[in-house]
């Protein structure tokens, strides 16, 4: 079997060649090692590797979990027992490795994946791109001189250039599909508690999710029937396998939150979804923000800040003095200080309001099925458009250009996907967002299946692959 083919199989397939017995576990560790060795000097996605160990892995007993075998990456922002967790900072030079990993990071190697090592995240997960000072920029695939999106970023980097079938990513504001619709890959943010908690942790409300970036809806969907929670509460998603064979009443939208309308690109391909929707048989029709959600930019910053300052705080304990521009990035601290001049209650005043803003989305989606919007305003923006050293104003003024369209569904715990909706005129992947009710993701998976069978991305490989 070639290294080519191994490098093109998503991880069901590459679980199903191991089964067989067509290549060994260690035959496609040591792959995948190899393609990581060669890109990420190019790429740099990786912030610690585990070869050796992946190698042990990989020579023991294989159980029967559905990846089992499968090369893998986890996030820096989770601890992984015998890496470091250095979360996207400076300030955590030196720290150990871990002894203690969560309850979700053991549910998805109990399928059987074999982690290659960390990828890279911002400072904390704060940005939408990964250009973290600590380590340096992530590089899209498809251009380097792009942004591969964040904090998922290196994930997103490592899996749309076929280094590794699908990776590990976890989504508090759009880290999930925010990186997916950057590198031209498939992004499920699940509802709120669907799999095992993500502790809320330093945030003054439960943000964020986890599970992966993924280069075929099938991935996704296999890992989250793996590690969904039998107690959530919510309607049981299971294994969805295709297609599902009913129409949805889908509303559009292109302006975001903040009220920015897309670039033309972008709202080309969010308007030929819509078009390909419609030849699908799906019914859409334009809509637009409730006004109260509209309204939540100021409350989610705030919400946002009070976790940085959190996170800040921690990093004193651990460095034994408070945090400067040598420990951590400029944004960071300005978050911290957004908060240090905050008046008494209004972070709990914030976050009273975004609470409310579910029964407002629940009224709205009870006239959809889905809404339908870009996940971002821009294609994928040039490496430094973002970084965490910029000048506040100049910081503030471009992420509320460029995202807007993900953190209501991070607010009210609800499912939203990117797609892979389209290409640039200079070949830059597009993501198209949906968004569901909660609970909703089964309908997410099986319209994913069907935009995936109608416009297959799957043999779409950006500039520098392996």
């Amino acid at each position: 079997m070639s290294a080519t083919d191994m490098a093109d199989w998503d991880a069901t397939e590459t679980a199903a060649a191991i089964r067989s017995g067509a290549v060994s576990a260690l035959e496609v560790v040591d792959a995948a090692i190899a393609r990581a060795q060669a890109l990420d000097p190019k790429l740099n996605f990786l912030v610690t590797d585990d070869f050796e160990r992946a190698r042990q892995r990989a020579r023991a007993p294989l159980g029967d979990g559905a990846f089992a075998g499968v090369p893998f990456l986890i996030k820096d922002l989770d601890d992984f027992i015998g890496l470091p967790t250095r979360l996207g900072t400076r300030a955590t030079a030196g720290v150990a490795a871990a002894t203690r990993q969560a309850p979700l990071t053991d549910g998805m190697l109990a399928t059987g994946l074999n982690p290659i090592g960390k990828s890279a995240t911002p400072e904390h997960g704060f940005l939408p791109t990964t250009e973290p000072l600590a380590f340096g920029p992530t590089r899209n695939p498809w251009d380097p001189a792009r942004s591969a999106g964040g904090s998922s970023g290196g994930a997103a980097a490592a899996t749309a250039a076929h280094v590794v079938p699908f990776a590990h990513a976890s989504d508090g504001g759009g880290s999930i599909r925010i990186p997916a619709s950057c590198c031209g890959l498939f992004g499920l943010k699940t509802s709120r508690d669907r799999t095992v908690a993500t502790d809320p942790g330093h945030f003054p409300m439960p943000l964020s999710v986890q599970l992966c970036v993924s280069r075929s809806v099938r991935d996704s969907a296999t890992l989250l029937a793996a590690v969904e929670a039998k107690d959530s509460g919510l309607p049981t998603v299971g294994l969805i396998g295709g297609p599902s064979a009913r129409r949805l009443r889908i509303g559009l939208v292109l302006e975001s939150v903040s009220g920015q309308s897309p670039d033309p690109e972008v709202a080309t391909a969010i308007e030929g979804m819509a078009t390909l929707l419609g030849d699908l048989g799906h019914h859409v029709e334009p809509t637009a923000w409730p006004d109260a959600i509209v309204g939540m930019s100021d409350a989610f910053l705030l919400t946002w800040s009070q976790g940085a300052a959190n996170l800040l705080a921690e990093d004193g304990r651990r460095l034994g003095h408070t945090p400067g521009v040598e420990d951590v990035e400029p944004f960071s601290l300005a978050m911290a200080a957004i908060i240090a001049s905050a008046p008494d209650g209004a972070v709990d005043q914030a976050v009273a309001y975004l609470t409310s803003l579910r029964s407002v989305y629940d009224a709205w989606l009870g006239q959809f099925d889905m809404i339908l919007s870009p996940v971002l305003s821009l294609p994928p923006p040039e490496i430094g458009w973002l970084a965490p050293d910029l000048p506040v104003e100049a910081m503030a003024e471009r992420l509320t250009r460029y995202v807007g369209y993900t953190t209501p569904y991070n607010v009210v715990g609800a499912p939203a996907m990117s797609v892979p909706g389209a290409w640039s005129a200079t070949g830059l992947p597009i993501g198209a967002q949906f968004g569901a009710p909660v609970g909703g993701e089964a309908a997410l998976l099986g319209l994913a299946y069907e935009i995936e069978a109608a416009r297959p991305w799957v043999a779409r490989r950006p500039t520098m692959s392996a």
